[in-house]
């Protein structure tokens, strides 16, 4: 079976921090550790918790190489971030959470997951985004919270 491609953003990192959202970020971290899912890290994210505490860097760490893809903010998705930001789906102040969905779209990852429903798990966002991703050829992107993702264990 293949394992499904999961890029992560810096707020479900952090999310193993916050009494919020600690349950579901923890459980999606043990399933890319358990190699159920494969945990998809851009450049981006890394620059992003470079200065976050030592704990926090520290999730990324647990992850075994085999279960870890990193990928790149490269020319491409730049140009798709700067089209998210032109089309008014984001403004140019928020340019990383653009570039954050334009990595994950480029990569065609199966679904991006963030804790971010201001700028990215917004249903009107996903279809904004969506709309620029068809109209420039990419396929949609699945955008979710861990929650809505993670395999619930049964009681």
């Amino acid at each position: 079976m293949k394992r499904e491609r999961i890029y992560i953003d810096t707020s479900v990192i952090g999310g193993c921090m916050d009494e919020e959202f600690s349950k579901w970020s923890i459980q999606l971290f043990d399933e890319f550790r358990q190699g159920l899912r494969i945990a998809v890290v851009s450049d981006l994210t890394r620059r992003e918790i470079a200065g976050a505490p030592e704990n926090v860097r520290d999730v990324l760490l647990s992850i075994p190489d085999e279960n870890i893809e990193e990928i790149f903010l490269a020319e491409e998705a730049e140009a798709l971030a700067q089209r998210y930001i032109d089309d008014g789906v984001v403004s140019a102040k928020f340019v990383a959470d653009a570039q954050h969905i334009a990595i994950a779209s480029v990569e065609r990852v199966d679904v991006l997951v963030s804790w971010n429903f201001q700028h990215i798990v917004n249903l009107s966002k996903v279809r904004a985004f969506n709309s620029v991703n068809l109209r420039l050829g990419y396929p949609t992107l699945e955008i979710r919270s861990p929650r809505e993702i993670i395999y619930e264990k049964e009681l």
